[in-house]
């Protein structure tokens, strides 16, 4: 049975809910400082997905890039995190924040959406391309730090 969610924006309210799923997709320990940046500047458009009892079971950050690797349009509406609690995965929660996403873009004047995930992640590889994403390319990256 697919679990009743409604997609709505994030509120400051959401803070410690929305602070457990950012680090459950990227662990690391700046995310507090950049949600507290974050719920007063409002640099992108976070959507969540809120269970019946009122918790939340999932995350999507959407914003603007100026291009986007496959895209012919420019700027271009891009999925910056996109995140759903385990036990609502493959029910339907990950493609309704896509589709606010994506209605969010379309508002925005955008005609393209891009978005990226990791090679080694086959749940996002196969949720994007079930949702109609193709792949463009793979790539490498590299890092030196700098003395």
């Amino acid at each position: 049975m697919k679990p009743v969610v409604n997609i709505r924006k994030v509120q400051t309210t959401d803070k410690a809910e929305y602070l457990r799923m950012r680090q459950a997709l990227w662990p690391a320990s700046y995310h507090q400082a950049e949600l507290e940046q974050f719920f007063q500047q409002r640099e992108w458009t976070t959507f969540v997905a809120e269970r019946e009892n009122g918790s939340l079971c999932g995350f999507l950050e959407v914003g603007e890039r100026p291009w986007a690797e496959g895209c012919e349009s420019s700027p271009v509406g891009y999925i910056e995190g996109w995140y759903v609690d385990p036990d609502a995965q493959r029910q339907g929660v990950g493609k309704k924040l896509v589709e606010a996403a994506e209605a969010w873009a379309r508002e925005q004047g955008f005609t393209e959406m891009g978005s990226d995930a990791l090679t080694q992640n086959e749940t996002s590889l196969k949720a994007h391309t079930a949702l109609g994403y193709k792949e463009i390319e793979q790539v490498v990256a590299f890092a030196k730090r700098l003395k």
